[in-house]
Order: C-alpha cells, then structure tokens, then sequence
C-alpha cells in the first residue's frame, strides 16, 4: 500500500525510481493506459497541497510568459529591423510549440516521469531564454525564444497538470479551479517585472534574468514526487514486457508501434467518428486563430498613446480579473443545474470575448481600453474554466488524454499562424483597430460556429430519443407479421403431428 505521508525522506528516494516508470508515467494519458493503473491511491490533501501551489507557480510561469513577449515588442523591431510581421513570430512560434509538444511530453512522461520532466522543462525554457539575449537576428530568436523555450514550456506544464490529478480525486475539481489561477497570477506579476526589467537593463538584460526566473519550474518540479504503486506491480511489469516484439516482423511491428501511438495520445479514431468531438474541435481551433492575439498587440497599441508602463498595467488588470472570476466560476459551473448546459454558456462567453475586442477600436485611451480588459477579462475567465469541462462532456474520460491531444495539435497551427497573419494586417494598414476588428470577427463567428453547432445536435439527439416511443410501436406490427406467418403455419403443423405430445 502506498504511505500517503510525504514526510520520509526514505520513501522519497524509494519514490523517483520505481514508481516514477511504472505508477507515474502515463504523462497526459489517462490511469488506465496500463494495466495496473490504479495502483496508486490519491491523498486528497497532504503533500497534494505542496503540489498544487507548485503546479499554480509552473502555470504561472509557462501560460502567461507569451503574452507578456509583448512588452518587449517594440524593443525587438527596433533591434532587428523587423515589421510586425516578422516581430510577431516570436510568441506565436512560442505558443504553438507550447502547445503542439504533447506527444513528445507525454513519451518523456512515460519514460521518466512526470517530476523529471517538469525539471527538465525548467532548465530548457530557462536555457533557451539566457541563449535569447545574444542572440543577432531575428530568425535567431525564432529557434531560442521560440522553439526552445516553447518546448521547455510544454515539458513543465503538461506533466504538473498530470501530477495533480494523481494528487486528488476527491477534491479535483476544487484543484483544477485553483490551478488555473496560476496563468492569472502570471498576468498579473509578468507585465510588472518586465517593464522594470526592460526599463533598467533593456530586453538584452530582461531575457537574461527571465531565463534565471524561470529556473524556478526545476524548484517545483523537485517537490512532485510521485506516490508509491502498490507491491505487486513487478508482476504485472513482467507479464507485460513480453509484447511480441519481432513476432511480426520488423515493418509491421513499427507500423503497429505507430499505430497504438497515435490512438493513445492523438484520436484520429474520435475526430472521425464522434460528431461533437469534431464540430468542438474545429470550433476550437476556429477560436484561436484571434483569442490570444490581442495580448500579444495590446502593450504596442497602447503604447502609441500612453507611458509603456501604464501599458503594461492593463495586462496586470486582467490577470487580476482571472484570480478573481476563475475560482468562483470553476465552482458555479460544476452544480448540477448547468450539466449539459456547459457549451451553451461557454459559447455565449466566447462571443462576449470576441465583440469585446471591437472597444479597443473606439480609442487608445487608458479608460477604454480598462473598459476592453474588464470585459476581455471576465469573458476570458468563463472560457478558460470552461474549455476542459466541455471537452470531458464530449468524449468518453478513457479517450479525454488523447482527444486533447489531438486538439493541442490543431490549436497549435492557428496559434503558429494568427499572430503573424495580424502582424501582416498591421503592416499593410499601420493601424492597429483592424487587426482588433479582424480578431472580434473570427472569435465571435467560432462562438456562432459552437452555438449552433450543438443545439442542432441536441435538437437531433433529442428527436431521435422521442421518435423511440415511435419506434417501439412499429416493432409491434413486426412481431404481429410473424405471428401472422406462424398463425398460417400452424395448421400444417397440426396436420403433420397430431400427436398431443409434440404441443407440449
């Protein structure tokens, strides 16, 4: 039985080397990837605490850190001579990174464990960051800031979210709601170190402590020990590792290898066949083409008209708006009363979203744009608590690992795309409010594109349990046909057996 007290150091040293490749690594995957899947027992309090407000910290550090790429965004396009086109690269090759790693985030879960993989991270994004401030060009800061810290990125957050679910059952919904404080905590601090890091040491300077700060993943990462497996799991270790390797052939076990791959951490399988899951997807990947742009434009936009801090300041605002909404929603939303209910509100939340961008086109103004991020803030909570939540609504928990794969996947391409493609906008129009026009368009026809969507599916699911009735009277003139060809029958069978005893 697993010891549920972290207070042994004993057992965290016994804990990071067997139970990290057996008890813990099924990374985003759900429990039940192996056969021993329940083999440990979740605290639901304890060093599940620890764990949760290090999760809270490595969210804070990984999700917001794109969008606060934007205070140094003028720096970089004067540095480098780049238009925003070019500029703007830099948090969406970021993002999409952060996002598209998953699968292989999810082998070296499998492989080392999910604390391991949350250290590592650390180091990666801190690395990539520290290489950033030499870097010469442009397409230098692509590959470091981009590609490496992303991927660093990836490599920490995905694991802790793991982890935590390992920590509590119970009481998960309670630590999903507070976990996700953690980008809204990083909106809020981000902004404000940055601009005093840029102010006093410029951006050269500001990536080389960023780097340093966030070393802070490998801290978190130290304490998310994993909890101990039961005993018997050596056992089932050996009747699992003789999977037929090379029965088959080397081909076809490579093609099998690949094929269990992608059901297990893409599901290819579920786009094709479940309907909803496909029509939430697309929404979804709809969605990102303009959600998060706005962050990333919103420090350049209101620069034009206002001290760069001040600037920064809305960005604080609205990470300020998030701590604040997002416990409260989380709660809200889990009653029973909004069961079945969950798409519908977060479509309307997603259209707010995206009509609220449309404000930032009336002015620069520090009132308006307040006006812009409370709006943008309050939406951007309901939708941020809810996306997973419809997700789970959509597909089976068994497949939930692999369809967010496979949505973090797609997100990633209009993520990699979106800035850019606004950078061009700017570009070609030097004026910001048609990028935030183009942004409300987008979002706000995904949020009509998920509305409609599924109240046509309901409409038809529930047409279809009403035409059951239906259908049942119908199967009753079937049975009578039968009835009638055996009531014909009969006296044939009564004209070949007369004896008594064949009726019995």
């Amino acid at each position: 039985m697993a010891p549920q007290q972290p207070s042994s150091t004993e057992e965290q040293t016994g804990e990071l080397d067997e139970p990290e490749s057996e008890g813990e690594n099924q990374g985003p995957g759900p429990p039940s990837d192996q056969d021993h899947p329940a083999t440990c027992e979740a605290p639901d309090g304890g060093w599940g605490w620890v764990v949760l407000v290090a999760t809270i910290l490595v969210l804070a550090l990984t999700l917001a850190f794109p969008a606060c790429i934007g205070i140094f965004y003028l720096d970089l396009q004067e540095e480098f001579n780049a238009s925003n086109s070019e500029t703007s690269w830099v948090p969406s090759i970021m993002t999409s990174v952060l996002h598209a790693g998953g699968p292989l985030c999810s082998v070296l879960v499998e492989r080392f464990g999910c604390r391991a993989t949350v250290m590592f991270g650390g180091v990666l994004s801190g690395l990539g960051m520290v290489v950033s401030s030499f870097s010469h060009s442009i397409v230098h800061l692509y590959i470091t800031t981009g590609v490496i810290t992303g991927l660093g990125f990836c490599f920490s957050f995905q694991p802790a979210v793991t982890i935590l679910g390992h920590y509590f059952v119970r009481r998960r919904p309670f630590a999903n709601a507070m976990s996700s404080t953690g980008t809204a905590l990083g909106l809020c601090t981000l902004p404000f170190l940055g601009d005093y890091l840029q102010s006093k040491l410029g951006w050269r300077g500001s990536f080389l402590v960023l780097g340093a700060v966030l070393l802070n993943c490998c801290v978190c990462g130290a304490v998310m020990r994993p909890l101990r497996p039961r005993k018997p799991k050596k056992s089932e270790v050996m009747s699992n590792s003789p999977i037929s390797p090379g029965k088959k052939g080397c081909v076809p076990g490579i093609c099998q290898i690949l094929a269990s791959f992608l059901r297990k951490h893409m599901a290819f399988d579920l786009f094709s066949s479940n309907l909803r899951f496909r029509v939430f997807s697309l929404g979804i990947t709809w969605m990102m083409l303009g959600f998060v742009v706005p962050l990333i434009f919103l420090v350049p936009y209101a620069s034009a008209d206002m001290d760069p801090s001040r600037a920064a300041l809305l960005l604080s605002i609205l990470g300020f708006v998030n701590i604040f909404v997002r416990p409260p929603a989380g709660v809200l939303f889990s009653l029973s009363w909004f069961k079945g209910r969950h798409i519908y509100v977060f479509s309307v939340a997603l259209l707010i979203n995206g009509l609220s961008n449309s404000i930032c086109c009336i002015s620069a103004s520090f009132n308006v744009l307040l006006i812009y991020v409370l709006i943008y803030g309050l939406s951007m909570s309901v939708v941020g608590s809810l996306m997973f939540t419809v997700l789970m609504d959509t597909v089976e928990m068994s497949r939930f690992p692999s369809a967010l794969g496979l949505l973090s996947i797609m997100e990633s391409v209009t993520l990699l795309i979106g800035p850019p493609l606004a950078g061009l906008l700017v570009d070609r129009t030097e004026q910001y409010t048609y990028m935030f026009l183009a942004c409300s368009i987008s979002v706000a026809l995904s949020a009509l594109f998920l509305m409609v969507s599924f109240y046509w599916l309901d409409s038809r699911d529930a047409a279809q349990k009403n035409s059951l009735p239906a259908s049942g009277s119908p199967a009753k003139p079937a049975i009578n046909i039968s009835t009638d060809c055996q009531y014909s029958s009969v006296p044939t069978n009564g004209d070949k057996t007369n004896n008594p005893s064949s009726e019995a």
